[in-house]
Formats: C-alpha cells, sequence, structure tokens
C-alpha cells in the first residue's frame, strides 16, 4: 500500500509519502510546506490544495491519512487549522482517494508506544522504523507517523491501538 500522509496547518504543512506494511515500510518523499507569514491565508491554502495535489498526480497514492481535529485553546488557531485541514481533504476528495484521519494521540501511540509522546521522541522514532539518514524536521515526522500508523492500523494485532480512526 502506498500512502499520502498529511499534517495540516497553515504556515508549515508537513508530508510524507510511504508504501509498505507496518513491518516494511519506506519513505518515498517527505517534507514540510513552509509558507511565509506575509501571505494571506488564502494564499496559504491554495499552496497546501497544490502541494496535495501535486503529490497525488505523482505518487499515486491508495489512499490519504492526516491528522484529526485536536483540542487548542485559539479559537483563531483551530480555525487555521481547519482550514488547512479542508484544503487537503478536498484535494484529496477531488482525486477519488479514500480519507483515514488518527488523533495524534492514537498516531504516537503506534510509533512511539505512548499517546503523550513529544515531537522530538516521534522524530527519532520515524528515523529508526524507516531507516531514515537523518532525523526530519518535526512537522515532517508528524506526517510520517501519520503514515506509518495508517500502514500499522491493517495489522491485526495492533487494530485496538487505532479504534478513534474513521473514514472522512
Amino acid at each position: 500500500m502506498r500512502v499520502l500522509s498529511i499534517d495540516p496547518a497553515i504556515r508549515n504543512t508537513g508530508y510524507a509519502v510511504i508504501e509498505g506494511d507496518h513491518k516494511q515500510a519506506r519513505a518515498l518523499e517527505y517534507g514540510t510546506l513552509s509558507l511565509k507569514a506575509s501571505l494571506a491565508q488564502s494564499e496559504c491554502l491554495l499552496q497546501i490544495h497544490r502541494k496535495v495535489i501535486e503529490l497525488i498526480e505523482k505518487w499515486t497514492p491508495d489512499e490519504l491519512a492526516i491528522e484529526g481535529i485536536i483540542y487548542v485553546q485559539s479559537h483563531r488557531t483551530a480555525i487555521s487549522m481547519g482550514s488547512a485541514r479542508a484544503a487537503t481533504v478536498i484535494a484529496a476528495a477531488a482525486k477519488g482517494l479514500p480519507i483515514m484521519e488518527y488523533p495524534p494521540s492514537c498516531v504516537k501511540q503506534a510509533v512511539v508506544g505512548i499517546g503523550g509522546a513529544d515531537k522530538s521522541q516521534v522524530a527519532f522514532m520515524m528515523r529508526a522504523l524507516l531507516g531514515l539518514d537523518k532525523t526530519p524536521a518535526p512537522d515532517a515526522a508528524d506526517a510520517l507517523a501519520i503514515g506509518f500508523a495508517h500502514l500499522s492500523a491493517a495489522d491485526p494485532l495492533r487494530a485496538h491501538l487505532f479504534a478513534k480512526r474513521k473514514y472522512i
């Protein structure tokens, strides 16, 4: 299976394309789409949408995995994160991809073994699990982790970790 995974945010959207299964996965491409603070939010959303379309057309993934909505204290942050998430979901839906969302705690549990792991632990484990030459940047590492969790969800022995996942 090949999966495109996205950690959406207005200014720094992490993305990854990985394939295989939870026992033997490999990263095909990963990174962070970093957008300048001077760009209008509408332009950022357009750039996110375009990047997702570009990745879908380049790698032809089977599915898209995305981080679920998280609790944030600021309404403004929640709205901008939700908007970035929507730009991603619309791009994937337009290309006919099934879309699965995973709560952050579920992703961390699948990758690190602790639902409250911090970003450095996630990045370290992604380097180890995928055999990367260097530790990925935080947003790219989160996208890799989302994709790895998606591949892991197919393992019946790990299914209990993914009770909160859902297709959207």
